[in-house]
């Protein structure tokens, strides 16, 4: 669920073999660092009041914004939080943000979902293949995920998060999750998989930061996700090929992981319902 958000452009080239590996650069880190540390301060400042938690602002009946009566009919919404990717030394930041309602169900709810994290390819596959709860000390997890994509060429990653769950009161709760390790994983299933070492791979991603808000309203929830990763810059002579990716795969995927988060939950519901 968490890392299919960023696997971006260069996933379609052609094969992996196509693409050279790369290293990620010491400046490209510093640089993705100091965008996240930029966008967290934005994200707590929103979030340190109930007017402005959510990032877009929803307004309640009867004076409802399109935006939300969108919603209401089951829409996901995903916008660009940055004008276009940000270009740093050696590697692409994406910044996307997506919002969806879940009609008739509760924060509780949408909560134990997501945080069963030992079954989130029940909820989230072909995207996620594996997942599990490494530790948990109180609101803070330590979670694996075997994530994959294909575009063209297929990719499988072992990644590992560190996420926190709190709460401006109980109607607005939040998380945050940083990765602490991706590793792009080749030869899937055959006798000679193998992890890439992590910052000497293709590119595909080698960073991810996702921050989620939860707002209870009395007929259901609304839920919202943002995303900031870094992936390698374009490779020379492909930029014609990946150009349109970089602006449709974060779109779609963000896309698909509130559309999955949405219909688990719902699904959820209507079990307990019975």
């Amino acid at each position: 669920m968490i890392a299919r958000v960023a696997l971006v452009a260069v996933l379609a080239g052609a094969s992996a073999s196509g693409i050279v590996t790369v290293q990620l650069r010491p400046e490209t880190l510093a640089a993705f660092e100091g965008y996240a540390a930029r966008a967290e301060a934005q994200i707590r400042q929103e979030e340190s009041s109930p007017k402005s938690f959510l990032a877009i602002p929803l307004v309640s009946a009867p004076d409802n914004t399109d935006r939300e009566v969108r919603l209401r009919r089951g829409e996901v919404l995903v916008d660009r939080r940055s004008v276009a990717p940000k270009e740093v030394p050696g590697g692409l930041i994406h910044h996307w943000m997506g919002t969806t309602f879940i009609p008739n169900t509760t924060i509780t709810q949408v909560l134990s979902m997501l945080q069963d994290y030992d079954h989130l390819a029940r909820y989230y596959r072909p995207e996620v293949l594996t997942s599990g709860l490494i530790s948990r000390n109180g609101d803070d997890f330590f979670i694996s995920m075997r994530v994959s994509e294909h575009h063209v060429v297929s990719v499988v990653l072992d990644t590992e998060y560190r996420v926190h769950y709190g709460q401006l009161d109980a109607a607005h709760q939040y998380s945050f999750g940083r990765s602490t390790r991706v590793a792009e994983i080749e030869s899937v299933g055959e006798h000679d998989e193998r992890s890439l070492p992590e910052g000497n791979d293709h590119g595909f991603l080698w960073r991810l930061n996702t921050y989620w808000r939860f707002v209870q309203v009395s007929d259901g929830v609304f839920v919202q996700c943002e995303a900031v990763s870094l992936t390698r810059d374009v490779p020379t002579g492909l930029g014609w090929l990946i150009g349109p990716f970089i602006e449709n795969i974060p779109r779609e995927s963000l896309q698909f992981t509130l559309s999955a988060t949405r219909a688990a939950a719902l699904a959820n519901r209507n079990q307990e319902g019975r």
